[in-house]
């Protein structure tokens, strides 16, 4: 996309980190910003701040996990704007950090209903409207590194980061069948300086942490969490010192403008990609290289 002026662009997880970054980004370049987000009063101030600035944003409250609520933000945004050109399926979860053997239904259910269904809830609700346009669009897709390679007690978030990164080029390919004039990246960074390691603060109730036939009495920690935690302290520090949303934001408007599909925005992991994807070719079992 080269006009971006005047153009509609929607941001899932908008209140706070990459999205937010985002969805300010967009406005600087004079785009009307449909900002969503599950947390209310975060997102109805992000919304107030931008529009004290001069920006032309709406915000809806929307639970992207939930079909229903993507397809009503879809309507409100097409409502509101008359369409839409960019949309950007960013919000997400860190999930519980614990070996796999120890996640839980409710766990499982969590970080792959907002991580995973909420990028195919958004691609079902927004992707038709977008292609009928018949103008110029593009769909990003936030994943993380995690989409190309595996940490360990991360399991929860990297089968849904895997499954983002293979659906973007799914799309990518179905789009290009079609003769659409929508693109799609997905974005495939490493440690951003945003609230992740927080998530638990939008969990629903309805999936809570231990559920009948799994919890361990009261006061112990779910099986496997204790092992887990000096390496979950690493991941916290990791995370505090990562890069600014602003750069991402950055390398995500210029992937829109440039039309590329992948954004690696820590070229210093590009190794341990290359050296898992070597692997493969190369039949060698896998071999964790810690890198925080």
């Amino acid at each position: 996309m080269k006009e971006l002026e005047g153009r509609v662009a929607v941001v899932t997880g908008a209140a706070s980190g990459i999205g937010r970054a985002l969805a300010e980004r967009f406005a600087v370049e004079k785009m009307k910003v449909v900002l969503a987000d599950v947390e209310e009063e975060p997102l109805r101030k992000a919304a107030s701040e931008m529009e004290a600035l001069g920006a032309d944003v709406i915000s809806v409250r929307a639970d992207v996990s939930r079909y229903p609520e993507v397809a009503a933000l879809a309507a409100t945004a097409r409502e509101a704007f008359g369409g839409v050109h960019v949309l950007c399926n960013n919000a997400g979860v860190s999930g519980r950090l614990a070996p796999v053997w120890s996640q839980t239904d409710k766990d499982w259910d969590w970080v792959l209903g907002v991580n995973f269904f909420g990028v195919l809830n958004g691609i079902r609700a927004f992707v038709p409207m977008m292609v009928e346009q018949a103008a110029e669009g593009h769909v990003v897709n936030v994943a993380s590194i995690a989409g190309l390679i595996s940490l360990p007690n991360m399991g929860g978030y990297n089968v849904s980061k895997h499954a983002v990164v293979t659906l973007s080029e799914t799309l990518h390919h179905e789009l290009a069948l079609v003769g659409a004039k929508v693109k799609v990246s997905v974005v495939c960074p490493g440690f951003v300086n945003t609230r992740i390691c927080e998530s638990d603060r939008n969990r629903s109730p309805d999936l809570p942490k231990t559920e009948p036939g799994v919890e361990k009495p009261a006061g112990e920690e779910p099986a496997g969490e204790q092992p887990a935690d000096p390496w979950a302290e690493g991941f916290r520090q990791a995370v505090a010192s990562g890069l600014p949303p602003e750069l991402i934001a950055h390398k995500v408007m210029e992937a829109i403008v440039e039309e590329k599909f992948w954004v690696l925005t820590h070229p210093e992991l590009k190794g341990a990609v290359k050296r898992r994807m070597s692997d493969v070719l190369e039949d060698k079992n896998p071999v964790f290289v810690p890198w925080f």
